[in-house]
């Protein structure tokens, strides 16, 4: 790789925490590592990191809060969650939080540098990238302070949310499919095996943001075996 990516890998099984060590570190990626939550967190704000790898599960502090903690400070820090493949709130809750994706343990090499890889390419990408404003109906988007304006009210954004609206702005004449937005968006690469529920709950995370009734949305409309929409005019 050109450049030497710095990953922290907040994770307190021994045995996960020392294999993606190895894997990472073989792949040329520079490691700092911890088991513990409280640590874990302090390294993290520190801002020295391209990637967090982060367990939900922590001693003192758990994944949750420090995936929150790090997007009160700093919304473009790039997070991937390690999370149980049967504990389905975790995911959906971690993604609420402002992750950018997660990993499903127990998982393969092959998921997790595909994943990882994904994260820090639409990273790079981003880098550079100018601010403008962005209006969807009534809303405006700041894409520069990660922010919306709705109805007097000012929403936070996550780097990854206004990512999804860029693209389905600029693509409003048809609809999206999640194999596109998975490639477009996250980065995975054409063809990819991914399970990931990740594009679903970013939609639905939006829908509260955007919307005047997210149950019955008038600008991100989901096209029945097609995808998602946008419409910008009520």
């Amino acid at each position: 790789m050109d450049k030497k990516y710095k990953v922290l890998i907040v994770e307190d099984e021994a045995a996960i925490r020392l294999g993606l060590e190895d894997v990472l570190v073989f792949k040329g990626y520079d490691i700092a590592s911890t088991r513990n939550g409280r640590e874990g967190l302090k390294m993290a704000l520190s801002g020295q990191f391209d990637l967090i790898l982060l367990d939900v599960m922590l001693p003192e502090i758990n994944g949750f809060d420090i995936c929150q903690e790090i997007r009160l400070i700093d919304k473009e820090q790039a997070v991937i969650l390690l999370t149980a493949k049967s504990q389905e709130e975790d995911i959906v809750n971690g993604l609420t939080l402002g992750a950018d994706d997660y990993i499903s343990k127990p998982f393969s090499i092959a998921q997790l540098l595909l994943r990882v890889e994904a994260v820090l390419r639409r990273t790079t990408r981003k880098n550079g990238s100018q601010d403008q404003i962005l209006n969807i109906g009534d809303v405006s988007i700041d894409t520069l302070n990660l922010t919306c304006m709705k109805a007097g009210q000012k929403i936070e954004l996550t780097r990854k949310e206004v990512d999804l609206l860029e693209y389905l702005l600029n693509n409003n004449s048809r609809p999206v499919s999640r194999v596109e937005l998975l490639h477009k968006v996250w980065g995975y690469p054409r063809g990819s095996d991914i399970e990931t529920r990740t594009v679903d709950i970013h939609i639905a995370k939006l829908r509260r943001k955007i919307e005047i009734d997210s149950q019955q949305p008038k600008h991100l409309l989901t096209i029945r075996g097609e995808g998602y929409r946008m419409v910008v005019e009520q």
